[in-house]
Protein backbone atom coordinates (compact mmCIF):
# COMPACT_ATOMS: atom_id res chain seq x y z
CA UNK A 1 0.00 0.00 0.00
CA UNK A 2 1.16 3.57 -0.81
CA UNK A 3 0.23 5.93 2.60
CA UNK A 4 0.30 9.40 1.90
CA UNK A 5 1.61 10.36 5.90
CA UNK A 6 1.70 13.98 7.62
CA UNK A 7 3.46 13.72 10.81
CA UNK A 8 5.28 17.45 10.95
CA UNK A 9 5.81 16.62 7.43
CA UNK A 10 4.43 14.50 4.19
CA UNK A 11 6.21 11.64 3.62
CA UNK A 12 5.62 8.39 1.27
CA UNK A 13 5.31 4.92 3.15
CA UNK A 14 5.06 1.55 1.00
CA UNK A 15 3.00 -1.44 2.98
CA UNK A 16 4.21 -4.99 1.49
CA UNK A 17 1.62 -7.58 2.93
CA UNK A 18 2.26 -11.23 2.42
CA UNK A 19 -0.18 -12.88 5.00
CA UNK A 20 -2.98 -9.92 5.20
CA UNK A 21 -5.15 -11.72 7.66
CA UNK A 22 -2.14 -12.76 10.20
CA UNK A 23 -3.29 -10.51 13.70
CA UNK A 24 -7.50 -11.40 12.74
CA UNK A 25 -7.06 -15.20 11.27
CA UNK A 26 -10.30 -16.47 9.87
CA UNK A 27 -13.38 -17.50 12.02
CA UNK A 28 -13.48 -20.59 13.30
CA UNK A 29 -15.26 -22.40 15.98
CA UNK A 30 -12.66 -23.50 18.61
CA UNK A 31 -8.71 -23.75 18.35
CA UNK A 32 -5.23 -22.45 17.21
CA UNK A 33 -4.70 -20.52 14.49
CA UNK A 34 -0.66 -19.78 13.74
CA UNK A 35 0.66 -16.99 11.55
CA UNK A 36 3.20 -14.98 9.86
CA UNK A 37 3.10 -11.17 8.61
CA UNK A 38 5.53 -8.96 6.93
CA UNK A 39 5.28 -5.21 6.32
CA UNK A 40 7.31 -2.62 5.06
CA UNK A 41 7.59 1.14 4.93
CA UNK A 42 9.85 3.47 2.93
CA UNK A 43 10.15 7.14 3.68
CA UNK A 44 12.64 10.24 3.77
CA UNK A 45 13.97 9.29 6.59
CA UNK A 46 14.79 5.50 6.47
CA UNK A 47 13.29 2.08 5.88
CA UNK A 48 11.93 -0.08 8.60
CA UNK A 49 10.76 -3.71 8.07
CA UNK A 50 8.82 -5.51 10.41
CA UNK A 51 8.03 -9.22 10.75
CA UNK A 52 5.50 -11.00 13.29
CA UNK A 53 4.59 -14.16 14.26
CA UNK A 54 1.53 -14.88 16.02
CA UNK A 55 -0.60 -17.50 17.86
CA UNK A 56 -4.52 -17.15 18.45
CA UNK A 57 -6.69 -19.17 20.25
CA UNK A 58 -10.10 -19.10 19.67
CA UNK A 59 -12.23 -19.96 22.22
CA UNK A 60 -15.70 -19.63 20.07
CA UNK A 61 -16.44 -17.18 16.69
CA UNK A 62 -16.42 -14.69 18.87
CA UNK A 63 -13.85 -14.05 21.31
CA UNK A 64 -10.26 -14.68 20.87
CA UNK A 65 -6.78 -14.38 22.63
CA UNK A 66 -3.62 -13.65 21.01
CA UNK A 67 -0.15 -13.27 21.57
CA UNK A 68 3.18 -12.69 19.51
CA UNK A 69 6.57 -11.31 18.72
CA UNK A 70 7.52 -8.59 16.21
CA UNK A 71 10.95 -8.26 14.74
CA UNK A 72 12.57 -5.11 13.15
CA UNK A 73 14.94 -4.04 10.36
CA UNK A 74 15.59 -0.90 10.35
CA UNK A 75 17.74 1.34 7.69
CA UNK A 76 18.47 5.05 8.04
CA UNK A 77 18.91 7.25 5.14
CA UNK A 78 22.56 8.05 3.98
CA UNK A 79 21.54 11.90 4.98
CA UNK A 80 20.39 10.60 8.79
CA UNK A 81 22.70 7.55 9.81
CA UNK A 82 24.07 4.50 8.85
CA UNK A 83 22.82 2.90 5.61
CA UNK A 84 23.12 -0.80 6.98
CA UNK A 85 20.13 -2.02 8.21
CA UNK A 86 19.85 -2.65 12.61
CA UNK A 87 17.54 -5.60 13.78
CA UNK A 88 16.19 -6.93 16.69
CA UNK A 89 13.01 -7.77 18.81
CA UNK A 90 10.39 -5.38 19.38
CA UNK A 91 7.47 -5.45 22.15
CA UNK A 92 6.09 -8.89 22.78
CA UNK A 93 2.71 -8.53 22.59
CA UNK A 94 -0.65 -10.08 23.88
CA UNK A 95 -4.32 -9.29 22.93
CA UNK A 96 -7.99 -9.96 23.17
CA UNK A 97 -10.31 -10.04 20.08
CA UNK A 98 -14.13 -9.97 20.11
CA UNK A 99 -16.74 -9.81 17.47
CA UNK A 100 -19.97 -9.07 18.09
CA UNK A 101 -22.78 -8.29 15.43
CA UNK A 102 -24.51 -10.28 12.31
CA UNK A 103 -25.88 -9.22 8.88
CA UNK A 104 -26.08 -5.83 9.18
CA UNK A 105 -22.85 -3.84 11.40
CA UNK A 106 -20.05 -6.06 12.41
CA UNK A 107 -18.15 -4.84 15.51
CA UNK A 108 -14.61 -5.74 16.51
CA UNK A 109 -12.98 -4.99 20.04
CA UNK A 110 -9.53 -5.41 19.59
CA UNK A 111 -7.47 -4.99 23.38
CA UNK A 112 -3.54 -5.54 23.00
CA UNK A 113 -0.80 -5.10 25.69
CA UNK A 114 2.93 -4.97 24.96
CA UNK A 115 5.80 -6.17 27.54
CA UNK A 116 8.75 -3.56 27.13
CA UNK A 117 11.42 -6.08 25.31
CA UNK A 118 12.64 -4.05 22.25
CA UNK A 119 15.92 -2.60 22.28
CA UNK A 120 15.19 1.18 23.44
CA UNK A 121 18.84 2.33 21.76
CA UNK A 122 17.50 1.13 18.06
CA UNK A 123 13.94 2.31 18.99
CA UNK A 124 12.08 -0.53 18.80
CA UNK A 125 10.66 0.29 22.05
CA UNK A 126 10.29 2.81 24.71
CA UNK A 127 11.11 0.60 27.72
CA UNK A 128 7.95 0.66 28.71
CA UNK A 129 4.11 -1.44 28.77
CA UNK A 130 1.84 0.01 26.11
CA UNK A 131 -1.99 -0.55 26.01
CA UNK A 132 -4.55 0.03 22.86
CA UNK A 133 -7.82 -0.44 22.75
CA UNK A 134 -9.10 -0.28 19.44
CA UNK A 135 -12.87 -0.39 18.19
CA UNK A 136 -14.34 -0.84 14.89
CA UNK A 137 -17.31 -1.13 12.90
CA UNK A 138 -18.02 -2.05 9.52
CA UNK A 139 -20.52 -3.42 6.97
CA UNK A 140 -20.22 -5.35 3.82
CA UNK A 141 -21.91 -4.49 0.44
CA UNK A 142 -20.87 -7.47 -1.83
CA UNK A 143 -17.59 -6.63 -2.06
CA UNK A 144 -17.07 -3.30 -0.54
CA UNK A 145 -16.29 -3.04 3.09
CA UNK A 146 -16.27 0.56 4.62
CA UNK A 147 -15.81 0.93 8.62
CA UNK A 148 -14.81 3.16 10.93
CA UNK A 149 -12.17 3.07 13.54
CA UNK A 150 -11.80 4.53 16.86
CA UNK A 151 -9.21 3.62 19.84
CA UNK A 152 -7.12 5.38 23.06
CA UNK A 153 -4.14 4.21 23.95
CA UNK A 154 -0.49 5.16 25.33
CA UNK A 155 1.79 4.99 22.31
CA UNK A 156 1.16 5.50 18.96
CA UNK A 157 0.90 1.91 17.36
CA UNK A 158 1.76 0.34 14.01
CA UNK A 159 -1.04 -0.70 12.07
CA UNK A 160 -1.52 -2.45 8.94
CA UNK A 161 -1.04 0.77 7.05
CA UNK A 162 2.07 1.55 8.08
CA UNK A 163 4.52 0.57 10.26
CA UNK A 164 5.87 3.90 12.24
CA UNK A 165 9.78 5.03 12.04
CA UNK A 166 9.74 6.02 16.23
CA UNK A 167 7.97 4.19 19.28
CA UNK A 168 6.43 6.55 21.27
CA UNK A 169 5.07 6.81 25.20
CA UNK A 170 1.90 9.03 26.07
CA UNK A 171 -1.99 9.22 25.97
CA UNK A 172 -3.29 8.99 22.25
CA UNK A 173 -7.04 8.98 20.74
CA UNK A 174 -6.65 7.40 17.20
CA UNK A 175 -9.32 6.53 13.94
CA UNK A 176 -9.86 5.79 11.05
CA UNK A 177 -12.56 5.87 8.04
CA UNK A 178 -11.75 4.08 5.16
CA UNK A 179 -13.49 1.33 2.35
CA UNK A 180 -12.00 -1.62 1.22
CA UNK A 181 -12.60 -3.73 -2.12
CA UNK A 182 -12.21 -7.09 -2.62
CA UNK A 183 -11.25 -7.91 -6.80
CA UNK A 184 -10.73 -11.42 -6.79
CA UNK A 185 -10.39 -13.95 -3.41
CA UNK A 186 -6.80 -12.96 -2.79
CA UNK A 187 -6.47 -9.31 -4.59
CA UNK A 188 -7.92 -6.42 -2.14
CA UNK A 189 -7.42 -2.46 -2.41
CA UNK A 190 -8.58 -0.13 0.01
CA UNK A 191 -7.86 3.56 1.28
CA UNK A 192 -8.79 5.56 4.43
CA UNK A 193 -8.35 9.14 6.15
CA UNK A 194 -6.74 8.39 9.25
CA UNK A 195 -5.48 10.71 12.58
CA UNK A 196 -3.73 10.53 15.71
CA UNK A 197 -4.40 13.36 18.69
CA UNK A 198 -2.15 13.19 21.34
CA UNK A 199 -2.98 14.75 24.83
CA UNK A 200 0.47 15.87 27.46
CA UNK A 201 4.00 14.64 27.25
CA UNK A 202 4.89 12.86 24.65
CA UNK A 203 8.37 10.64 24.46
CA UNK A 204 9.24 10.01 20.35
CA UNK A 205 12.18 7.35 20.09
CA UNK A 206 13.77 7.11 16.49
CA UNK A 207 14.17 3.94 14.54
CA UNK A 208 16.06 5.17 11.83
CA UNK A 209 18.72 7.68 14.41
CA UNK A 210 20.85 5.31 15.59
CA UNK A 211 22.85 7.08 18.48
CA UNK A 212 21.74 9.56 20.27
CA UNK A 213 22.57 13.37 20.10
CA UNK A 214 24.85 15.35 23.17
CA UNK A 215 22.93 16.08 26.29
CA UNK A 216 21.43 19.74 26.09
CA UNK A 217 19.65 21.17 29.45
CA UNK A 218 18.22 23.93 27.27
CA UNK A 219 14.70 25.03 26.47
CA UNK A 220 13.48 27.19 23.98
CA UNK A 221 9.89 28.87 23.54
CA UNK A 222 8.88 28.31 20.09
CA UNK A 223 5.86 29.63 18.23
CA UNK A 224 3.59 26.40 17.43
CA UNK A 225 2.64 25.88 13.80
CA UNK A 226 -0.76 25.31 14.82
CA UNK A 227 -2.73 27.68 15.88
CA UNK A 228 -0.18 30.29 16.94
CA UNK A 229 -0.12 29.40 20.24
CA UNK A 230 2.87 29.40 22.05
CA UNK A 231 4.67 25.69 23.21
CA UNK A 232 7.95 25.19 25.73
CA UNK A 233 9.92 22.08 24.29
CA UNK A 234 12.82 21.12 27.12
CA UNK A 235 15.66 19.68 25.28
CA UNK A 236 16.83 16.66 26.75
CA UNK A 237 19.18 14.45 25.23
CA UNK A 238 19.12 16.53 21.88
CA UNK A 239 15.14 16.95 22.42
CA UNK A 240 13.08 19.53 20.69
CA UNK A 241 10.33 19.90 18.35
CA UNK A 242 11.36 21.59 14.71
CA UNK A 243 8.45 23.85 14.92
CA UNK A 244 10.02 26.91 12.41
CA UNK A 245 7.58 29.71 13.18
CA UNK A 246 3.65 30.84 13.01
CA UNK A 247 2.15 29.64 9.55
CA UNK A 248 5.51 28.00 8.68
CA UNK A 249 5.72 23.88 8.00
CA UNK A 250 8.30 22.21 10.55
CA UNK A 251 11.79 21.86 8.67
CA UNK A 252 11.78 17.78 9.42
CA UNK A 253 9.94 15.18 11.75
CA UNK A 254 11.55 14.99 15.00
CA UNK A 255 12.53 11.11 14.75
CA UNK A 256 14.15 12.41 11.61
CA UNK A 257 16.76 14.17 13.15
CA UNK A 258 16.68 12.86 16.79
CA UNK A 259 17.57 10.03 18.71
CA UNK A 260 15.00 10.94 21.73
CA UNK A 261 12.54 13.47 21.95
CA UNK A 262 10.24 14.78 24.74
CA UNK A 263 7.65 17.02 23.75
CA UNK A 264 4.07 18.66 23.95
CA UNK A 265 1.58 16.33 22.26
CA UNK A 266 2.19 18.20 18.39
CA UNK A 267 5.31 15.86 18.38
CA UNK A 268 3.03 12.59 18.37
CA UNK A 269 0.04 14.30 16.34
CA UNK A 270 -0.90 12.86 12.83
CA UNK A 271 -3.40 13.19 10.13
CA UNK A 272 -3.15 12.02 6.33
CA UNK A 273 -4.65 9.57 3.91
CA UNK A 274 -3.68 5.61 2.57
CA UNK A 275 -4.64 3.61 0.03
Amino acid sequence: MICLRRTLVMMTSLWIPVFANAETPPETQQGWTFSQRFQGSSNAAGVVLKTSSTATYAFNRYIKVYGGIPVYFARATSSTGSTQFLNGIGNVYSGLLVTAGGPGIRYTSDLVATAPTGDTSRGFSTGHPTIDWTNTFSHSFAELTPYVSIGVANTVSDTSFFVRPFSSKGIVGHYEAGTVVTLTPHVSIGGSAYGVRATGEQEIISKVVEQPVAQLTASSTQQSAQGGALSTVTQIAGLGNALTGAGQAPATAVFETQQQTLGPAAVANDHGFST
